[in-house]
């Protein structure tokens, strides 16, 4: 069986908002760089969209108290899921009915976030022979 540290759930849940803020602002100052303000802008509400989602699912998912009971912890997981996927289907027919955006830029700057959770995600898994990657220099 699998334990899980909620604390380090929700860490690890609330620096991927951090890290996706931060590659949003880089890919704008980017776009801005390379075109315009206004691709810079849509590279903010591309990456501000995934951004914003991903800190509803975190305080949806991992907020409040800590759910010692699998069942509750699995539902919070999914009504945080669930409301990620709510939030940005919104923003993303809000801002695309009313504003005009340079896709390359919007898209761009979302997908560019996406990298941020799976390397998060990546660097949290234990390696593939198990055991806490950081102790791996204290068993030898």
């Amino acid at each position: 069986m699998i334990a899980i540290d909620f604390a380090l759930a929700r860490r690890l849940a609330l620096s991927v908002v951090l890290g996706q803020a931060a590659v949003t602002l880089i890919c704008a100052l980017a776009a801005w760089l390379i075109a315009d303000s206004h691709a810079a802008l849509s590279a903010v509400l591309g990456g501000g969209i995934s951004t914003i989602a991903s800190l509803a699912m975190a305080m949806l998912g991992f907020g409040g108290r800590t759910a010692t009971d699998p069942q509750r912890m699995v539902r919070k997981f999914f009504v945080g899921e669930t409301a990620k996927m709510a939030v940005m289907i919104v923003l993303f027919v809000a801002v695309l009915k009313t504003m005009k955006v340079v896709p390359l830029a919007m898209l761009g700057t979302y997908v560019a976030t996406f990298f941020v959770f799976w390397i998060a995600l990546a660097n949290a898994l234990p390696p593939l022979g198990g055991g806490d990657p950081r102790r791996a220099d204290m068993d030898k």
